[in-house]
């Protein structure tokens, strides 16, 4: 199927949450669910669309039984508390054993002898933290067949990354869904699974990559070009768009973050922000464009394309420099490993702000959000209403 294939014709109820990626700082995600769950407390999304980190929000949004403020305050519990314990295993030994293991395999010139290794740390912490969190049954997320069931739900998309391919793939699990097949990203129906939250969470190398079927998969931000097309293909039409990162001005474009040679925190954390935040810039961009172009054809004309209503919530602080105050928190031998790379050479450490669970950092993200999407609440009332 060609890329310019119009998408699929739109729900009567066709609004979406896309919800994108940044670890940690998916906890602002949070924040503005807080706000208008308190303004609009019956308020649902038929479509959930997340990826990266978002993915965990994405999940719970989608098995959640009860109503948007209910949901957005169990979000509130999860995220508040949660510590860089509960994601992965940063004591001295852990550390240390991984990148032993990692060193052996460097210099064993990949003969079969080396040890084998997946990822930089161990995440069963976050994998046990999840099971406790979300509504999990034999690994199977049970809360969302509910909703669909109770025609609370269309659709909910978890994007991943399939290593073995290089292909992004959407697993979809909803009501009369059409999938979707291009060069480089396809969808697939299925039951979603704790196992497809994990994927699409897991950082590249920092994180293992978790199987599902007979490939591995990793972070669907990796190569996710258009963002928004999940809700798209989903029947979106309206569509609130959950970013986390800052957007400059020129002035602050323009202003240097390290002096001298970029040491690898700098550099990683450019790479990090190509990879998860960039593109849904560009899709919006694109989004923009096109719709200027379809309003200039006559309806009739258009040949199933339809204009979307986009609205894109994003923070009003740069949650990289924000990461940098609350650096001195992380345990001891994590902060190690860290500066070892350079975060204290720069005034925005990007990189370690997509794995700052700190819980005084992750509530200060929460505010933020909340104190954000009240700025925007007429934005996003007309939108939402």
């Amino acid at each position: 199927m060609p890329d310019v294939a119009p998408p699929p014709p739109p729900r009567s109820d066709d609004l979406a949450i896309a919800l994108a990626g940044g670890r940690a700082r998916a906890a602002y995600q949070v924040g503005f669910l807080r706000c208008v769950a308190g303004r609009m407390p019956e308020l649902r999304f038929p479509i959930i669309t997340g990826v990266s980190a978002g993915a965990i929000n994405a999940a719970y949004l989608a098995s959640h039984p009860g109503t948007m403020a209910e949901a957005a305050e169990g979000l509130t519990a999860l995220w508040r508390d949660l510590e860089i314990r509960n994601v992965f295993r940063a004591d001295s030994f852990s550390l240390l054993r991984h990148l032993a293991r990692w060193g052996l395999k460097l210099v064993s010139g990949g003969s079969d002898l080396g040890p084998s290794v997946r990822g930089f740390v161990d995440t069963a912490p976050l994998r046990r933290f999840l099971s406790r969190s979300l509504p999990i049954e034999d690994g199977d997320i049970v809360g969302i067949q509910d909703n669909l069931d109770r025609d609370r739900l269309d659709a909910v998309a978890l994007t991943t990354l399939d290593y073995a391919t290089g292909r992004t793939v959407t697993w979809v699990q909803g009501r009369e869904i059409r999938g979707w097949e291009r060069t480089y990203r396809r969808s697939e129906a299925t039951r979603l699974t704790l196992d497809h939250v994990m994927a699409s969470s897991s950082l590249p190398l920092f994180f293992p990559a978790v199987q599902l079927g007979d490939h591995w998969y990793g972070d669907g931000g990796i190569r996710l070009s258009a963002p928004l097309s999940p809700a798209l293909h989903l029947g979106a039409r309206r569509i609130l768009a959950i970013s986390t990162r800052y957007a400059r001005n020129p002035e602050e474009a323009a202003e240097p973050e390290v002096a001298g040679y970029p040491p690898p925190a700098q550099i990683a954390g450019n790479l990090m922000n190509a990879v998860f935040l960039d593109l849904l810039d560009q899709d919006l961009e694109r989004a923009e464009k096109f719709n200027r172009l379809l309003m200039k054809i006559p309806p009739e004309e258009r040949g199933g394309w339809r204009i979307l209503d986009i609205e894109v919530l994003r923070p009003s602080v740069d949650l990289g420099k924000l990461s940098a105050e609350f650096e001195p928190k992380l345990p001891g031998a994590f902060r190690f490993l860290t500066r070892g790379l350079g975060t204290k050479q720069t005034t925005s450490p990007d990189y370690l702000s997509l794995l700052m669970s700190e819980p005084e950092c992750l509530r200060r993200l929460i505010e933020i959000g909340e104190a954000d999407a009240e700025a925007r609440l007429e934005d996003l009332t007309r939108l939402l209403a």
